[in-house]
Parts: structure tokens; sequence; C-alpha cells
């Protein structure tokens, strides 16, 4: 494997986890949104992460086999939750509002996540780069 390969394949990696922190983001910002139908009640977004296994699989975006790349974006299948809210303006003709279905608790438990593999791949390539600096060192010796 080449140092370019692991700075791809770190590259890739850091690309997925912004991914990921920014749709965290987008979901806790609007866990406090309210809805007059279930329809229309915000619903958590997640990042569907897919190993690049194969040269096959591999493309101008992300040309590193071994890296990642994402799939999609899913929507969370958990339903919005009813609220008996009848002064909100955005009830419906019985009261209630449906609120988003993000938890913040499970928001800030993924954002976490996301930093903390974000901050790993950023030390693999400064692990790389300083073998890459050590090796050009023994060879001006």
């Amino acid at each position: 494997m080449g140092m370019d390969n692991i700075f791809g394949i770190a590259g890739t990696a850091l690309n997925a986890q912004l991914t990921r922190m920014n749709a965290t983001a987008s979901n806790l910002a609007n866990a406090g949104t309210v809805a007059t139908t279930e329809k229309d009640a915000f619903r958590g977004k997640r990042a569907v992460f897919k190993a690049l296994v194969d040269e096959q699989m591999t493309n101008a975006g992300a040309a590193y086999v071994g890296g990642v790349k994402i799939d999609r974006m899913a929507e969370d299948n958990i339903p919005p939750r009813r609220v008996s809210d009848p002064k909100n303006p955005m009830a419906d003709k019985d009261g209630y509002v449906y609120q988003s279905n993000v938890s913040e608790v499970t928001e800030m438990v993924e954002m976490m996540a996301a930093a903390r593999s974000y901050q790993n791949n950023v030390e693999v390539i400064n692990t790389a780069r300083q073998l890459m600096m050590r090796t050009l060192d023994i060879s001006k010796a």
C-alpha cells in the first residue's frame, strides 16, 4: 500500500465523518420543530456508509480501495410524537402538533462518535506524514 493510499483512505473517512456530523447538526437544529401533520414533521437523517472493497466500487470522488463513501442519506423511521398543544398556531383541528422524531441525547452521542472517528483519521494522516518525514531523514544520512 502506497502512502497516497493511506492519505486517500483516511481522506474518504474524514469526508464521511464530516457528512455524518453535518447531518447530526441538522437533526439537532430541527429537534424542536413542530408540524401540523405527521407527514410534514421533521425526521432525523442518517448518513449510510459503504466500504470500498474493490476497484469497481471506486470513482473520482472516492478512488481508494479500502476507503469509505456515503451511500445515501436515510430518514430515521421512528414516528414523530403527537402532542396536545391546542394553543399552538400549528395545531390541527383536534389541538395536536407533531414533533420531530429527533432525540437530542441520541444526536449528542452520534456527534461525539463522529467527532472521535474524525479525530482518529486525522491522527492516521499525521502519523503517516511523520513516517514519511523520518524516512526522508534516514535517506539523507
